[in-house]
């Protein structure tokens, strides 16, 4: 009688070359021309001198002469520092105060048990489904009244409202998948809820956790209807509102500093990616494995 592993063959088809360079490497090759293709271009049109850049002649995606007069412009000519410190001031601040919310939040009401926390936990969900240019018109009104336009702070307080209501759904997921014995035994040694929710529940979220983070930052750093309601002064502007308003005269488009912002503004999210990315991947598997 044969064995299972006799009778199923498996992945015996990506022994041969052909076979795997079709199945396997060819896709890959393909993905990965896709995805870092737009990191090539602002490249290379960062590093292209203005004369190539508005000729017809030659090849599109090469440079003959690079330069690096466009990033000298953007950060030697332009508020591109204090855009960036912006960004990663905005970013983190909300992400720190989104994610201590979500917390407490998706702890209530995942693992105290209380009638009707089902329902509230959808409806923080839905909350996240409002799209931000339906609530930038009342928030403006709220920003205005307590003297906050034009600040940092206003940023940093209107984010959350779009990114608690997902870090909540995510880390309420993520608290589904512990088992509910490790806290019912810290409950009978004497522990608090606080404990159980720092000494027990959070470390064995840190791929939730993470996840989250990721998400609340990448959508804190790449947020530009907010911050271009709520901001008006250059100094206080982010990278996504400072690139395209303050390096764009008119109809002229000044290509070669755009395209170095936007490399620049990029890259800290990828590399957060890159260093994060088991987290992440665990983080998501694990709240939507229920």
């Amino acid at each position: 009688m044969a064995s299972p592993t006799q009778d199923s063959p498996g992945l015996d088809y990506l022994k041969s070359t052909p076979q795997r360079l079709v199945t396997v490497y060819l896709p890959i090759v393909v993905f990965l021309i896709v995805l870092l293709f737009p990191f090539y271009w602002m490249l290379i049109t960062s590093i292209k001198p203005d004369a190539e850049l508005l000729s017809r002649d030659g090849n599109p995606f090469w440079v003959i002469h690079p330069t690096l007069i466009h990033f000298k412009k953007l950060l030697f000519e332009t508020e591109y520092p204090q855009w960036l410190w912006n960004t990663v001031l905005v970013s983190v601040v909300a992400t720190a105060l989104s994610l201590m919310c979500s917390v407490l939040a998706a702890y209530a009401i995942e693992r105290l048990r209380y009638k009707g926390s089902k329902s509230v936990g959808m409806s923080i969900f839905l909350a996240y489904l409002i799209p931000p240019s339906i609530l930038f018109i009342p928030l403006s009104t709220i920003v205005f009244n307590l003297g906050l336009f034009d600040t940092r702070w206003a940023l940093i307080l209107t984010y959350p409202t779009f990114l608690i209501p997902f870090c909540t759904w995510l880390l309420m997921s993520y608290f589904r998948s512990i088992p509910f014995e490790l806290e019912e035994c810290a409950l009978m040694d004497g522990a608090t809820r606080f404990e159980i929710l720092t000494k027990i529940i959070l470390p064995l979220s840190v791929p939730g956790l993470i996840s989250a983070g990721i998400f609340a930052f990448t959508l804190s750093w790449n947020e530009f209807i907010y911050a271009l309601t709520f901001i008006s002064s250059s100094e206080n502007k982010t990278i996504p509102v400072g690139v395209v308003t303050e390096l764009v005269d008119g109809d002229v488009y000044h290509w070669g500093s755009l395209m170095a912002g936007a490399l620049l503004g990029s890259l800290p999210v990828a590399f957060l990616y890159s260093f994060f990315v088991e987290y992440y991947v665990s983080g998501l598997t694990g709240a939507v494995k229920e």
